[in-house]
């Protein structure tokens, strides 16, 4: 039997492996280190397939991609394309419902040559931008997408 040498502790007590290890542990000047390593540290990763690869090699997948783009893009020019449609046929209809459009004046011209000479192409023109604009944005996405997989 060992005795403890603290204050408050009868002499001659028995000492336990525990208490022991505690003043050993209190004694030292800085506590043991301990190194934690994951046991997959030398798992090989899988290789990435990018969709880039997938769509230039014309695989399922990459039809799928293509299919998907092609399919927005063509969306997007039959809007264009009917409101367009709707505005230039509509203007011959809205002068055949109201008849006192045909017989205004601007500037010594009709007005159904007027709009039809001056008015329809710049809606041409700003259809053809807002369609170019979208089509930029809808491939934009698109790229994204592929970048993201």
């Amino acid at each position: 039997m060992t005795s403890d040498p603290r204050p408050g502790r009868p002499a001659g007590s028995p000492r336990t492996d525990a208490a022991r290890r505690m003043d050993a542990f209190r004694r030292s000047e800085t506590p043991r280190r301990v190194s934690v390593t994951s046991p997959r540290t030398a798992a090989a990763r899988r290789p990435r397939y990018p969709a880039t690869r997938e769509i230039d090699e014309q695989t399922r997948l990459g039809e799928v991609y293509m299919r998907s783009l092609l399919r927005t893009q063509f969306r997007l020019a039959l809007f264009v394309c009917t409101v367009l449609a709707c505005v230039v046929g509509g203007l011959p209809l809205l002068f055949l419902l109201i008849p006192e459009l045909r017989e205004v004046d601007v500037l010594g011209v009709p007005l159904p040559w007027a709009v039809l000479a001056g008015l329809i192409y710049p809606a041409f023109v700003i259809g053809a931008w807002l369609y170019v604009r979208q089509a930029e944005r809808n491939e934009r996405h698109f790229a994204e997408l592929v970048e993201r997989r």
